[in-house]
């Protein structure tokens, strides 16, 4: 699996971490169950602080996608992950989107919920 990082970047380093492993479980590249590069290797071969690495895992642990244990350190954890990585990656690109538009996050929501209701959905 391929990391990349672009300091100049907005985002911050931590989500583009996040970023990379988001789109290679939503491509297919890393499955579940695989074991990804440990904290301190990735910041090594990034050139980035480990803690940066370790809040991109630890967002990826808060959706559902990694498993984060003392000694074994960070796994992709089964399931749904690839379908809900493909999902968080469209998520990300509507609020990008609409934000681009200069919609507000209430409006936002209030598509979603109206996408929800509808019937057909």
């Amino acid at each position: 699996m391929l990391f990349r990082v672009d300091p100049s970047s907005t985002l911050p380093l931590g989500d583009q971490v996040a970023a990379c492993v988001r789109g290679a479980l939503a491509d297919g590249t890393v499955g579940a169950g695989e074991r990804l590069p440990s904290a301190r290797d990735l910041a090594a071969s990034l050139g980035v602080n480990m803690h940066t690495v370790l809040r991109g895992y630890q967002r990826l642990r808060e959706e559902g996608l990694l498993e984060l244990r003392r000694g074994r350190g960070a796994v992709v954890t089964g399931g749904r992950t690839a379908e809900r990585a493909r999902l968080t990656v469209q998520a990300r690109r509507l609020v990008a989107d609409a934000r681009a538009l200069g919609l507000s996050d209430d409006e936002v929501l209030g598509l979603v919920r109206t996408s929800l209701s509808a019937d057909g959905v």
